[in-house]
């Protein structure tokens, strides 16, 4: 088992680790060029994460309904999970680039921009948005190739889409001098290039395995199964739900961190530590996919005595990753954060983001948990339960900021953060222990 969880989590650990990877690459591109372009391309990225993270459900649903179809050998039921997910995504994509303009200003509000923040920032959205259609199409597949446990393709495409997208954007700064537009168009392009790759892989995959792959439209026009596709749509609402609350979340942070007092310098550190929390997220997150893929193929093949271990085993990988990243930026320290905030550059940016690092290294063991919980929910398509706990912890985050976290600025609002990650946890692993997920529990 030990050999199955690795076999999927460290190809999904690369594939995951290189997104940050690019996400702060970004931010040091823009560090040589002050704290105001560090804070833009920060919230920028923030803006369209608002976005994009909102339609993961594509990747998650698609991963657990797929993987359930593997445990049971139904391949009819793999290909229409592709279908319906493909259909679903190219629909959102259209309506997203329909309907940029009022969603720009809508996270202009969220992320309370600051006059002189919104022309750059918009400069990044509206050039991003335009990649919609291959950000969701890559989502579709690398839900269903995790479904399938296969966790290769995804590290290929992932590593495959960033390194084209740093060579492009260091080239379009840095040689031709764009700025944050050469930040955008290098993300545009490169994901389009992913896309055909991911459908090159898709169609490599189903003529190794002996998979018939059908015109979508034919399957489109065919009489839709009423109860598998009722089911996708309830999973795909609750999951959207509960996405929703967690981008809300951090858009919260954000709107909230430029409300304070506290000036450009602290803002740009939080946008750097964020950095490190989605180094966090995104490795633990490696065990998270790992979670989903066996969880749902033991759970469709009828394998649940195998699933306390399997849980036990997920849990110790994870915190033991979660523990080395404590070490690593702890003992990397102002090194660590001199990679995004040159002191010759910006010094106070500096200076803010090692103040609060001791928060960020506390994420780090005590957010995880929630991290693996969301892999098991996932697997299991229990996405009623995943809903319903975000709901009641982004309850207590809102009551844990207005009720203390306010009263002691940029302290405060990482402290809220931090208890919003723990009271998931403990809501999550309270539901499961409960047995209200597994019958077996």
């Amino acid at each position: 088992m030990n050999r199955a969880i690795l076999r999927l989590a460290v190809p999904n650990i690369l594939s995951n680790i290189s997104v940050p990877l690019l996400s702060s690459f970004d931010t040091g591109l823009m560090g040589s060029l002050g704290a105001r372009h560090i804070a833009a391309v920060g919230l920028g990225a923030m803006a369209l994460n608002f976005v994009y993270w909102n339609f993961g459900f594509l990747r998650m649903s698609t991963t657990g309904i797929t993987a359930q179809a593997f445990g049971r050998n139904d391949e009819a039921a793999q290909l229409s999970s592709l279908y319906r997910a493909g259909g679903l995504a190219l629909f959102l994509a259209l309506l997203l680039i329909a309907l940029q303009y009022p969603l720009a200003e809508l996270t202009h509000w969220l992320l309370n921009l600051r006059a002189e923040q919104v022309a750059l920032v918009d400069e990044y959205f509206y050039l991003r948005i335009l990649a919609a259609p291959a950000a969701l199409g890559q989502m579709v597949l690398f839900g269903w190739f995790f479904g399938r446990q296969n966790a290769n393709y995804p590290l290929v495409l992932t590593l495959l889409v960033n390194a084209i997208n740093m060579a492009l954007s260091y080239y379009l700064v840095r040689q031709l001098g764009w700025g944050i537009k050469g930040v955008a168009w290098g993300t545009v392009v490169a994901q389009y290039l992913g896309l055909l790759g991911g459908l090159a892989l898709l169609w490599y995959e189903c003529r190794r395995h002996g998979l018939l792959l059908k015109n979508p439209f034919s399957h489109l026009r065919s009489r839709p199964d009423a109860p598998a596709l009722a089911e996708f749509l309830s999973i795909n609402r609750d999951i959207f739900i509960r996405t929703f609350c967690l981008t809300l979340s951090f858009a919260f942070f954000y709107n909230r961190a430029n409300a304070l007092d506290v000036g450009t310098a602290v803002v740009a550190a939080n946008v750097i530590l964020l950095q490190l929390v989605n180094w966090l997220s995104y490795g633990v997150d490696g065990f998270a996919f790992a979670a989903e893929s066996l969880v749902g193929r033991y759970h469709g093949a009828g394998e649940r005595a195998k699933m306390p271990r399997l849980l036990r085993l997920l849990f110790a990988w994870g915190m033991g990753l979660a523990t080395l990243y404590a070490l690593i930026y702890g003992l990397g320290n102002e090194h660590l954060l001199r990679l995004f905030a040159p002191e010759d550059a910006a010094p106070a940016t500096l200076a803010a983001a090692i103040t609060y690092l001791p928060v960020v290294i506390a994420f780090c063991l005590l957010a995880t948990p929630c991290y693996l919980l969301d892999g098991i929910y996932v697997g299991l398509t229990a996405a009623r339960a995943m809903r319903q706990t975000m709901l009641v912890a982004f309850a207590g985050y809102l009551l844990s900021y207005y009720l203390v976290g306010r009263h002691y600025a940029n302290w405060g609002l990482w402290g809220s953060l931090l208890a919003f990650m723990v009271l998931r946890a403990l809501l999550q692993g309270w539901w499961l222990a409960r047995g209200r997920v597994l019958n077996w529990a």
